[in-house]
């Protein structure tokens, strides 16, 4: 058996301001530091040894994953960043307040905008490259993405990156976002497309699962 933990940052000032977010950096809040300890404690309480960390390149994922790493006593673990774990990328939407949002566009646009797995938000007119980003060349960064357009952007790491560890054995952490977290857990538990809206994934709680050799799920919980 090989266990799994996914969890999305603690809380950022994003969250707690209500804006949409996406590839902007933001950095947690207070309550995200404490939720951030919290995660880590929980994942020692249950006594986790992990091989490998994962994260994004936005540092409300990065500074969550460090402070986990310490409460677990960890901190020397090799940690992968990559832009495949970013969260979903929102266009023109980033940095709006989503309540604004919903009373400019409509309740049913701003819902499908957010929550629907196909749907695109308004698209940014173009994008200043980040230095972060050089490496993989220019164009990483889009215009913005549906659920759909990250979950086919996540994939690819999943399977080169953690699935090979995975069954080695090896236990592995991520730490990402919570678009990203849905569109992986679209993939583990086979949920359609109708239904990935009903998917939530809270501020720093970890979701542990157990595979088989087979990478077939044999357990899920929420450690808190």
């Amino acid at each position: 058996m090989t266990d799994l933990v996914i969890m999305r940052h603690g809380e950022s000032t994003a969250n707690r301001d209500n804006l949409f977010t996406g590839w902007s950096d933001v950095p947690l809040t207070e309550k995200g530091i404490e939720q951030a300890y919290q995660a880590g404690d929980a994942l020692a309480r249950h006594g986790f040894e992990f091989s490998h960390v994962h994260t994004s390149m936005l540092q409300r994922a990065i500074v969550t994953a460090n402070i986990v790493l310490d409460e677990i006593d960890q901190l020397w673990l090799p940690m992968t960043k990559s832009w495949r774990l970013n969260e979903r990328h929102y266009g023109a939407l980033r940095g709006l307040n989503k309540k604004e949002v919903a009373e400019k566009y409509g309740q049913e646009k701003f819902k499908e905008w957010r929550r629907s797995y196909k749907a695109i938000p308004l698209l940014l007119d173009e994008v200043e490259q980040d230095r972060r980003y050089d490496r993989y060349g220019t164009a990483i960064e889009p215009l913005g993405e549906s659920l759909e357009m990250a979950y086919y952007r996540l994939l690819p790491y999943w399977e080169d990156e953690i699935t090979p560890r995975l069954l080695e054995g090896k236990n592995q952490l991520v730490v990402a976002h919570g678009s990203t977290l849905r569109a992986l857990i679209k993939f583990l538990e086979k949920i359609s497309d109708d239904e990935i809206d009903q998917v939530e994934v809270e501020n720093s709680v970890p979701i542990h699962y157990v595979f088989d050799e087979k990478l077939h799920i044999l357990k899920k919980e929420e450690l808190l």
